[in-house]
């Protein structure tokens, strides 16, 4: 059996790529295709070839790659798949609508439904250049959404990384998907469990992230945090944060890791889809104060993995840190419940124990491929 694994784009480093990471990893002898392809900025794919579209050849298209929405779809049909009999796509936009042969298996880990172009006004909010160009763009944007309505109907099977996810999916492309939580590669984070004092973002720097919620939080309660992750919203944030709050950009893994693993607490205020940053923080043993709707509710126990905050307000927020620094923390408890339920090997079994339920690819062959 010949297997495709396919990504929207690899120009980043965020929960999506990391995902697609641990597919690549798990088939190494999978064939990988991509749109456009910036291997300095994105998830380590060591001598693998990386097979990109026309798009790639495009002055600037890694960096200025949202700019060519209106390219992608048809970019992705003009990639030739027709020897592969399984194909896996890792999409939150473009992905989805590659072209296979018949007979061929297309299946689909969505991440999201392309956001978009379906919460438009949310996505021209994170990127402030694009306002200007709104009205042009609204117009654009309604069709593609046709394009992503008939494309979305490509894959034979979803599996969505939330039941926030998979409602989306079938509220907006009518199609049904298995909600299998995603995983983190438990080996990348490390536990202590003597915590130092100080709280943990790490985020890309979106409006959407509420990250200015948290800075506004973190300026009543005078307590150290520190953020990690870049954006657009950077300049911003730091002009509003008190010198209790610092900035590191873009860390290593390596320091990422140690950061996680000493911080008191990981604050998460965004609405999520899914997020892997909670599931991060836990697997290092360090409780999440988050924001108790989407994602979160899948993959957090209140007051076991750390708490949730009602409303996304500076003074929930503020309410739930003060509750979460007066708790004596169970970190081998925290640790435990990450590496039980959302280990690489816990997804891997589910995804098999799936497939075998509604394709034809044998047990085995999962198996052999999970330990070469």
């Amino acid at each position: 059996m010949k297997i495709a694994l396919v990504h929207d784009y690899l120009t980043q480093r965020g929960g999506a790529e990391r995902v697609f990471e641990l597919l690549c990893k798990y088939f190494p002898e999978a064939d990988i295709f991509t749109s456009v392809y910036a291997p300095q900025h994105t998830i380590n794919l060591g001598r693998r070839r990386v097979n990109t579209t026309v798009l790639q050849n495009i002055p600037g298209a890694t960096k200025y790659f949202r700019l060519l929405a209106p390219f992608y779809y048809p970019a992705f049909r003009t990639l030739d798949l027709q020897d592969y009999d399984l194909i896996i796509s890792s999409s939150s936009s473009f992905a989805k609508g590659i072209k296979k042969k018949v007979g061929a298996k297309h299946i689909c880990f969505c991440h999201n439904i392309t956001r978009f172009l379906w919460d438009t006004e949310i996505y021209l909010q994170q990127y402030s250049t694009y306002k200007n160009f709104a009205p042009i763009l609204k117009k654009v944007f309604c069709w593609l959404q046709k394009q992503d309505l008939k494309y979305a109907q490509e894959p034979d099977i979803y599996i969505a990384n939330s039941t926030v996810v998979a409602r989306r999916i079938w509220q907006t492309y009518k199609r049904e998907a298995k909600v299998i939580n995603y995983p983190i590669s438990s080996d990348k984070f490390s536990f202590n469990k003597h915590k130092s004092n100080f709280y943990l973002v790490s985020s890309r720097l979106l409006s959407y992230k509420r990250i200015d919620l948290t800075i506004k939080a973190f300026n009543s309660l005078k307590l150290p945090l520190i953020i990690i992750g870049d954006g657009p919203e950077r300049k911003y944030l730091e002009s509003i944060a008190g010198d209790n709050i610092k900035f590191l950009g873009y860390v290593s893994d390596k320091k990422r890791r140690r950061l996680m693993a000493k911080a008191r607490g990981v604050i998460v205020s965004a609405l999520e889809d899914y997020g892997l940053v909670p599931i991060e923080a836990n697997a290092s043993g360090t409780p999440v104060i988050a924001y108790g709707a989407g994602g979160v509710l899948d993959t957090q126990i209140h007051e076991k993995t750390g708490i949730l905050f009602s409303q996304q307000t500076p003074k929930s927020l503020e309410a739930a840190v003060i509750q979460a620094h007066n708790t004596d923390w169970n970190y081998t408890g925290i640790r435990n419940h990450a590496l039980s339920n959302f280990s690489e090997i816990i997804f891997f079994d589910k995804v098999e124990h799936f497939l075998t339920q509604v394709c034809d690819i044998k047990l085995s062959y999962w198996q052999q491929k999970s330990a070469a």
